[in-house]
């Protein structure tokens, strides 16, 4: 990454691996401005290198090799992009003087790299001119800003916002269906504090009317105790029973919330494009949406009803306690203002360190959902120390953060019950004195006693509260981010039905980008109802980003994609997509039954339709052959199966929707030949009277096709049946002879004892 410095000789934030060997490199006054660190070398393998601006030199670093460039007018960077690497080419007037290769999520910081050699150019050619203003850069890090944006995305990601508390109460639009339970929640807790204040007043008059009487000579009697007695465990009773119903309401109040907050943000993903879950990692949207709405239960169930509890008794303590003796009261506040201060002080670094948790959190179950899922590969390469080691890294930044927040909050509680230890003893000091005076009773201050350990153990399990409420509100920030998320692939707002779907798809001047990379340009395409269309051409040419667009997993960023003459933005995307049978390279299989999955598409279809889906897929005969048949467990991600038999399920699962469009993403490229053919067949069945666009490993597959699309850097560059562009001799004519020459040598090679 890059950073700009201030006025210090080098980057706090440059690893430690390159300070020495970067410091033995600077001259004497020389200032590092920018530095970016690449991930890839020349022949596009992962390598670590470094590339420095200085106020007067370029200085990179490869291996343990340093070379230099000084400042030089009509030096300047040129950056171009392509199949996700990025290329920094340094030139200066007359010949190119070097180049770096990087991964593009380096890009944004090779791009402020760049602009700022600019700078340094400019700087050095026009000396006298002062720049005043630097609009458009981020007066932090003077990086370029994204247009119509205040907000730089380097220093956003390199500081997040710590999660403020009042994230949860966003939480209230969960809560609303339920206020009816929560005011007779209130309404009980009210009560049941209420109840709990009765027994410290009722030792008032049994000290001073029954037991220090006795200590003078006057007997206690039976009709003098049992009234008190009555009273203090009819309050008990009372109070123990309201607890139990407020406790029970509210319990089941949040557990709904809860419930309700998982089921709208799984709906929300559900609803977002295949863009978002591209930049995001499996184990941490599980982390969300298990463990963090969970914790936000546990608050709103547990202690968010005892901070209220808290908050009540307080009040309405201090009350009893100043209609008692107001001094004395005073003297019981006295510790109030320095717990305040310090849970101010505390709250926002635990609300921080708690962040910082949850993503370290994310980072271990991340880890978890990489290697449980792909475990054969883990083993099949003996791989299973290398995943331990990584598991126990972040176990181990898990326990480092959890040490620092801890280290916080260990001070914090023990200080705040010290605290209300000291407070307690000014109130028996004062109390004592004000007895010795004959102002107050002992029966006042027994009570005063009793009502001030009540309002310093709830003063204390307030302080503790802070704890909990800093890691529910980190929970609730990271779970709006999900909810705040508004989908790239938006419902229309005047959705258009259609009450048919024949087939026509007419593509006009699509353009997309990820990112900053261009992978389709200006691309033109018409394609009748019923059209068997071959998708051919290098590998990041933009075959799979065609057919992707076509189901609108994305949206196009310029033109139109149209079907039956309606852009098909402006159709529901649920709607749309139940006109188009998708079969893919690697067929995703859930764990169930083999009807199931066939029936996923469909899930009122009958057994009958069941089973005719599946003989047009030529499935049926090795179903009959598994032990129960179509009730047959497939396993997670059907590992039960061999490929081609996945295949042919998925192809049935196609069948069984009967689409319109007919979508074939390298349906027969992992599979052998004898298998192939089999699904060729089944393929066969499927293609008949639908639309198709099919892309294929294997050129010799697509010789049905009506007619062949080749595509090239994101551009289409022919047209037309396989014997006209074998005899035009073109792009097609020399990928297909390339291929037929590769599998000849393949051939050859099998055919050597």
């Amino acid at each position: 990454m890059t950073r700009a410095t201030d006025d210090r000789l080098l980057p706090d934030d440059l690893p430690q691996a390159w300070r020495s060997g970067l410091a033995a490199q600077l001259q004497p006054g020389e200032a590092v401005q920018v530095w970016l660190q690449t991930d890839l070398d020349d022949r596009l393998h992962f390598a670590t290198n470094l590339l420095v601006l200085t106020d007067r030199r370029l200085l990179a670093c490869a291996g343990e090799q340093w070379r230099c460039w000084p400042l030089a007018t009509g030096q300047h960077f040129q950056h171009h992009d392509h199949a996700g690497v990025g290329t920094l080419a340094l030139h200066d007037s007359e010949r190119r003087l070097a180049t770096w290769r990087y991964t593009l999520a380096l890009n944004t910081e090779a791009l402020r790299l760049a602009d700022q050699h600019t700078r340094q150019v400019e700087r050095l050619a026009h000396p006298d001119h002062v720049v005043e203003d630097e609009d458009g850069l981020c007066p932090r890090c003077k990086a370029p800003l994204p247009p119509d944006d205040d907000e730089c995305p380097l220093c956003e990601r390199s500081t997040p916002r710590p999660p403020s508390t009042w994230a949860l109460l966003r939480l209230w639009r969960f809560a609303r269906p339920y206020r009816g339970r929560l005011l007779a929640g209130f309404l009980l807790t009210l009560a049941s504090t209420a109840a709990n204040l009765v027994p410290p007043y009722l030792t008032i008059p049994l000290m001073d009317k029954v037991l220090i009487p006795h200590q003078t000579g006057t007997p206690i009697t039976v009709e003098a105790v049992w009234p008190y007695l009555a009273g203090l465990l009819g309050a008990a009773l009372v109070a123990w029973a309201l607890g139990w119903a407020r406790t029970y309401i509210l319990a089941r109040v949040s557990e709904r919330i809860g419930a309700d907050l998982r089921t709208t943000t799984f709906n929300h993903l559900m609803g977002q494009s295949l863009e978002y879950f591209g930049g995001k990692r499996t184990g941490d949207l599980m982390a969300r949406i298990g463990a963090e709405t969970d914790r936000i239960n546990v608050f709103l169930s547990l202690h968010l009803l005892d901070f209220a509890t808290d908050v009540l008794m307080l009040f309405m303590t201090a009350v009893v306690l100043f209609s008692i003796n107001p001094w004395l009261a005073l003297v019981t506040l006295l510790p109030l203002p320095v717990i305040a201060w310090m849970i101010h002080t505390v709250r926002d670094r635990l609300r921080t360190g708690f962040e910082k948790v949850d993503r370290i959190w994310g980072e271990v179950t991340n880890v978890l959902a990489d290697t449980i899922p792909g475990i054969r590969v883990v083993k099949a390469f003996a791989q299973e120390k290398r995943e331990s080691a990584r598991f126990a890294a972040a176990n181990r930044r898990n326990l480092e953060t959890n040490d620092r927040v801890n280290r916080v909050w260990s001070l914090f509680g023990p200080t705040v019950t010290l605290l209300t230890e000291v407070g307690l003893l000014f109130v028996w000091g004062f109390g004592i004195w004000q007895v010795g005076r004959d102002h107050i009773t002992v029966g006042v201050l027994t009570a005063f006693i009793a009502y001030i350990s009540r309002f310093y153990l709830r003063l204390d399990s307030m302080s503790r509260i802070v704890s909990v409420t800093q890691k529910a509100a980190a929970g609730a920030k990271r779970i709006f981010d999900i909810l705040d998320h508004g989908s790239s692939v938006p419902e229309p707002a005047r959705p258009v039905h259609l009450a048919r779907v024949e087939g026509r798809i007419e593509l006009r001047g699509v353009a997309f980008r990820y990112g900053n990379r261009a992978v389709l340009r200006g691309v033109d395409l018409d394609i009748a109802p019923g059209e068997f269309i071959g998708l051919v051409g290098h590998s990041g040419s933009g075959k799979s980003t065609l057919v992707n667009l076509i189901n609108r997993f994305y949206d196009v960023s310029g033109g139109s994609i149209r079907i039956d003459g309606t852009d098909i933005r402006a159709l529901p995307v649920a709607e749309y997509r139940r006109h188009i049978g998708l079969v893919l390279q690697e067929p995703f299989l859930f764990f169930g039954t083999i009807a199931d999955n066939i029936a996923y598409g469909k899930p009122e279809a009958t057994r009958a339709e069941i089973i005719a889906a599946a003989r047009a897929a030529h499935a049926h005969e090795f179903i009959l052959r598994l032990p129960h048949g179509y009730d047959s467990m497939v396993g997670e991600r059907g590992q039960t199966l061999s490929g081609g038999e996945r295949q042919r399920i998925s192809i049935a699962r196609a069948l069984l929707i009967d689409p319109r469009i007919l979508i074939l993403d390298e349906a027969t490229s992992s599979v052998d030949t004898a298998t192939e053919k089999e699904i060729q067949r089944a393929l066969d069945n499927l293609v008949e009277g639908r639309t198709t666009l099919a892309i294929a490993h294997r050129l010799s597959t697509l010789r049905k096709a009506d007619r062949l699309v080749v595509l090239d850097r994101g551009q289409i560059v022919e047209v037309g049946p396989h014997d006209a562009l074998m005899a035009r001799e073109g792009h097609y004519y020399r990928l297909y002879m390339a291929q037929q020459r590769l599998a000849e040598a393949d051939a050859a090679e099998g055919a050597l004892p």
